[in-house]
């Protein structure tokens, strides 16, 4: 009997779930919270408030890093922070995951409080989450502890789709392929008329 899948053909190999994917089920149990929030702002009824609006242009804000917010973002997060206690503690169970995953060897136990810190805080987003990453726990911190991520794997496929959107009207195949490598392969050739780089 055949094992199916990569566990059957590498059974030694260790299997990691990036942090940044981690990092991005914490940003959609934030904006769960963000449009329970925006919906009992308006009080259930269709029409919008000037509460609701602000709340709504605040979504960037709440999903960017700290370090990257412009003045406004910054504004708008403390007006989060004293108008709306329960999405500014959303938003640093979200800030406080992302910490958790960059503490290196720490990563265990960093991401343990966190859990427990999730479990506490009556979000049911957050609550859920806690739970999907304690059944993924190996996973998570697999990839801290062997400092792993897909980021490169990531950054070749949207070049590939890149090219395939640009190779569009080929006639076959091997050209997008003999594309991608030459665009992503390393190889620089010499082309006539041009100086070498």
């Amino acid at each position: 009997m055949r094992a199916a899948g990569a566990g059957g053909r590498c059974p030694n190999a260790v299997r990691v779930m990036d942090p940044f994917h981690t990092v991005q089920w914490a940003t959609d149990a934030l904006d769960a919270v963000r449009r329970q929030v925006w919906n009992d702002e308006r009080g259930g009824k269709g029409r919008a408030t000037a509460g609701s609006k602000s709340l709504k242009k605040a979504r960037w804000a709440l999903w960017k890093n700290p370090e990257d917010l412009t003045t406004g973002q910054q504004a708008q997060l403390a007006f989060i922070a004293k108008a709306h206690p329960v999405l500014h503690r959303a938003y640093l169970l979200k800030e406080g995951l992302r910490m958790a995953l960059k503490q290196g060897q720490e990563t265990a136990q960093a991401l343990w409080d966190w859990v427990l810190w999730a479990r506490r805080s009556r979000l049911e987003p957050f609550v859920k989450l806690q739970r999907s990453i304690v059944k993924h726990w190996d996973a998570i911190t697999a990839a801290a502890d062997h400092g792993l991520s897909n980021g490169l794997v990531e950054s070749m496929n949207t070049k590939i789709r890149l090219i395939t959107r640009m190779a569009f009207g080929f006639k076959d195949a091997n050209a997008l392929i003999a594309l991608a490598m030459l665009s992503l392969g390393g190889h620089r050739p010499h082309l006539p008329g041009r100086q070498a780089a």
